[in-house]
């Protein structure tokens, strides 16, 4: 595990960043399998792209621009008027773990931040199933 860098580093900072969330929420639209997670969103991703983009830039040792504009995350309060189960987590971590594949050239990197995201996921379900 690379310790010296940041994964916001070793991403390639904002520009990749911002890739990996443009990728993650193609990802999202493209898939059939993924629809009951993209419902949960509004028509247009724009402003949940953004908000995705600031807080990852933090949560991956860069710039902490979701906490400056919104204050502390509190993901899984943020995320309680959603039903998040199984099903849920599973198709996140599949648009995200796409993503992963397409922007992250870096494998170790890839599985760490894989790793990383799923322990989120996992702790934001909410409901049994």
């Amino acid at each position: 595990m690379n310790t010296e860098q940041t994964h916001y580093q070793r991403i390639g900072g904002a520009a990749q960043v911002r890739a990996l969330v443009v990728r993650f929420y193609q990802v999202m639209d493209e898939l059939p399998e993924t629809y009951g997670i993209r419902k949960m969103h509004a028509p247009h991703l724009q402003s949940a792209e953004d908000k995705l983009y600031k807080f990852l830039s933090g949560w991956m040792g860069g710039p902490q621009l979701f906490v400056e504009e919104y204050g502390h995350p509190r993901l899984r309060a943020r995320h309680l008027p959603f039903a998040i189960g199984n099903s849920e987590r599973d198709q996140w971590l599949l648009c995200m773990n796409r993503a992963l594949d397409e922007v992250v050239s870096d494998v170790a990197l890839r599985h760490e931040l894989s790793e990383a995201f799923a322990k989120v996921a996992d702790h934001m379900r909410n409901k049994e199933g």
